[in-house]
């Protein structure tokens, strides 16, 4: 099954965030492991994860631990999640290598999403938005050379807020 989300491409916790939209009404692709199975896809972990009821459960408990930090600044629910795996570092034949280990394979997927989500904070915290439009739920990451992006995306959310705007003006 494609993808049917409207935003692709964000970095993995934000990624997540974005199972859920609006499109003729609230939309969520993790209501099931069919769904499940279309993000694991999506999101390059098809090979690394099973698409079943236990890594649905630790994925919806990531989405919500991060929502929670990007919406609320609530770090508790991500705490929970991290505590799943770690990082340990080692020196392989190939060099210097940090190697993830999540000893629960369901949890894996929600691991790295929250992981990832560490990383964003550490980079550019104040780069992690929310779309700006007032009907849209969907998050994204600012890589724009200025910092000031407002919509998810140009084409769609920003089209619809400017030309409101402007029928505002006309009226």
């Amino acid at each position: 099954m494609p993808d049917p989300r409207p935003h692709l491409g964000e970095p993995l916790a934000l990624d997540l965030l974005n199972t859920r939209w609006i499109e003729h009404g609230p939309r969520d692709l993790l209501t099931d492991v069919t769904g499940l199975r279309t993000w694991l896809t999506s999101a390059g972990l098809a090979d690394r994860a099973s698409a079943d009821e236990a890594t649905l459960n630790a994925v919806l408990a990531a989405r919500t631990a991060i929502y929670d930090v990007v919406v609320h600044a609530s770090h508790e629910g991500l705490d929970d999640v991290l505590e799943h795996g770690r990082i340990r570092r080692a020196l392989t034949a190939s060099g210097p290598a940090d190697l993830v280990e999540v000893p629960q394979r369901p949890w894996l997927p929600a691991w790295l999403a929250a992981d990832n989500l560490l990383d964003l904070l550490r980079t550019a915290p104040d780069r992690i938005r929310q779309c700006a439009h007032p009907e849209c739920v969907l998050f994204f990451y600012d890589t724009s050379k200025n910092g000031t992006r407002r919509w998810h995306s140009m084409a769609t959310c920003g089209n619809r807020t400017k030309a409101a705007r402007h029928y505002a003006r006309k009226t």
